[in-house]
């Protein structure tokens, strides 16, 4: 497939033009023409390249990409030797973050809501159409212990739990990544408890506070699952070589 039919394609079924994003959506890093293998992950890291290069695969798919808002401009270090590798070896960089958090089917809260068994009701910016931030509904309500226990079960790592509320959790609000800002929206809204993937200081005192629970259940962990079903949507769709890799990330 020519890759800048490919993205075309990824741009087109994201709805990546519907977004104000902190960063390019689509192409980011242009390279051979003819695209055949794919490898994707959740951040385009040195490691993910190196491991592409020796599956010489002919572009990257993440959720993670570059250029983003704020960083410094020049090609230098750690940045430099990314794109480096990525041109010298032909190899195409295309990144999707907001829109991929936000698809209603390959997303990451719709992934992550799937495993979890939440079943989505509505987002929390309830004028924002391309809301990245949610909520729903677990068909049985749980104790925080037991909800951060299957969080823990599911995406094989120990969550952060903070007590803010006083019962089990029922109504959940959730944003994957660093959406823990969010936590406001979801206890204006009623919700039992919000979960994220980070956690900032003040987040503590959001869910005290607000008699709202919150789970921070790790970025890289919440975030693996959209980019491996937007991967296997791609294969189903088109002839095309796609692996996922889950490079090892704690935070």
């Amino acid at each position: 497939m020519n890759n800048v039919q490919l993205e075309s394609i990824l741009n087109q079924h994201l709805n990546a033009a519907a977004f104000k994003d902190y960063c390019p959506n689509g192409l980011q890093v242009e390279g051979k023409p003819d695209v055949k293998k794919i490898i994707t992950g959740v951040t385009a890291s040195q490691a993910l390249i190196d491991v592409a290069i020796e599956k010489n695969a002919d572009a990257i798919l993440v959720h993670h990409g570059y250029f983003w808002r704020g960083e410094a401009y020049p090609l230098r270090g750690m940045k430099y030797r990314r794109i480096k590798a990525l041109i010298e070896n032909g190899i195409n960089l295309y990144a999707y973050h907001l829109p991929l958090d936000a698809h209603p089917e390959l997303g990451n809260n719709a992934q992550l809501a799937a495993k979890l068994g939440i079943t989505i009701k509505g987002g929390l910016e309830v004028d924002n159409p391309n809301t990245v931030a949610v909520w729903g509904e677990l068909d049985l309500p749980l104790s925080a212990n037991d909800f951060a226990q299957r969080v823990a079960t599911v995406l094989r790592r120990q969550p952060l739990l903070i007590k803010g509320g006083h019962g089990d959790i029922k109504k959940i609000g959730w944003c994957t990544g660093g959406g823990q800002d969010f936590i406001d929206l979801a206890a204006e809204q009623g919700c039992d408890a919000f979960l994220s993937g980070e956690v900032s200081e003040r987040t503590t005192y959001s869910a005290r506070e607000q008699n709202i629970h919150y789970i921070a259940a790790g970025h890289h962990a919440t975030e693996r699952y959209g980019i491996k079903a937007l991967g296997e949507w791609l294969a189903e769709q088109h002839p095309l070589d796609i692996e996922f890799l889950d490079i090892d990330n704690p935070v």
